[in-house]
């Protein structure tokens, strides 16, 4: 990837907080059936020898959930990640552009797609507080299965209560090294895809940042692949950290790769990935289209804000 000079106008922290939020709601609400199908096949049991395993993939999960839950099954567990959302998109963003502000002497500076990068370690950093507890609690509700009799968990809300009652804060926020270890590395591959791209499809004379509809989708769906092609092993493990029975992992994540590695092989830490790519582009697609377009509607509304 060539280090390109990408010209910017920053907009203001404010603008990019809310437009960020419109994006977050646009991925959430396109991309979380298949969320739940990752989440699923990533926490499936280990089968017993000579047994099948629960689900043989993705398409076999969704099939099972929809005949077993009906299509709201697909949904299960998506109050969280919507209440939570909207803030860490907005937090993503604003974090995004906090890194991107720290590395320009003023708001017309140009940047190297390394500086992207950078910036979205920082965004990385700032979503992970936001992004730990609503993960935990999503990921539970998902890989409740439709039985006959009483679920744990009625609604997120409930997971959450149960959580607190039982370990208070800390409870909540079990895995958050693991998001860490996933979203900062992945948000600075996000972001600097996302630029890369927007410069590359820029008709010359052209900016950027002023693309058709389409493109911004295409742009936005590849950023959302390779993000995800550079945190499924992490994202694996912290799926299994945060189901997990409290004291089964006692040294945290890294007892969880050990055990994935040593009874499932390396292949298991890409579980789910066929979901997960399957997802990323519409998902994320739906995501920039969004932070686009409201940021669009805020420069015309609000011009000097």
């Amino acid at each position: 990837m060539s280090e390109e000079k990408v010209k910017y106008t920053e907009p203001s922290f404010l603008k990019s907080f809310t437009a960020g939020g419109v994006g977050g709601v646009a991925l959430v609400c396109t991309g979380h059936p298949l969320d739940t199908i990752k989440v699923r096949l990533q926490t499936m049991p280990q089968p017993a020898p000579g047994e099948a395993p629960m689900f043989t993939g993705t398409f076999d999960c969704a099939r099972a959930t929809v005949k077993k839950e009906g299509p709201r099954g697909l949904y299960r567990g998506m109050a969280a990640p919507l209440v939570g959302i909207t803030p860490l998109y907005a937090v993503c963003f604003l974090g995004y552009s906090v890194g991107k502000r720290l590395q320009m002497k003023d708001k017309s500076d140009t940047l190297l797609l390394r500086q992207h990068f950078a910036a979205g370690l920082v965004a990385g950093v700032f979503t992970s507080a936001i992004m730990a507890p609503g993960e935990r609690i999503k990921c539970l509700m998902q890989i409740q299965q439709g039985s006959k009799g009483k679920v744990k968990y009625t609604s997120s809300w409930d997971c959450a209560r149960q959580l607190y009652r039982q370990g208070g804060v800390p409870n909540l926020y079990r895995g958050t090294m693991a998001t860490l270890l996933r979203d900062v590395p992945a948000s600075g591959v996000y972001f600097m895809t996302y630029e890369w791209l927007l410069l590359s499809l820029a008709p010359e004379g052209k900016s950027h940042h002023d693309l058709s509809p389409l493109r911004v989708l295409f742009a936005g769906g590849m950023a959302g692949v390779c993000n995800w092609l550079a945190c499924i092993p992490q994202d694996t493990v912290k799926s299994r950290y945060q189901t997990a029975s409290e004291g089964r992992y006692p040294r945290g994540i890294r007892s969880v790769f050990k055990e994935l590695i040593k009874e499932e092989g390396p292949l298991a830490l890409y579980r789910g990935l066929t979901p997960v790519l399957i997802r990323a582009f519409p998902a994320n697609a739906a995501c920039f289209l969004g932070y686009e377009s409201a940021m669009k509607l805020l420069n015309y509304l609000f011009p000097s804000l």
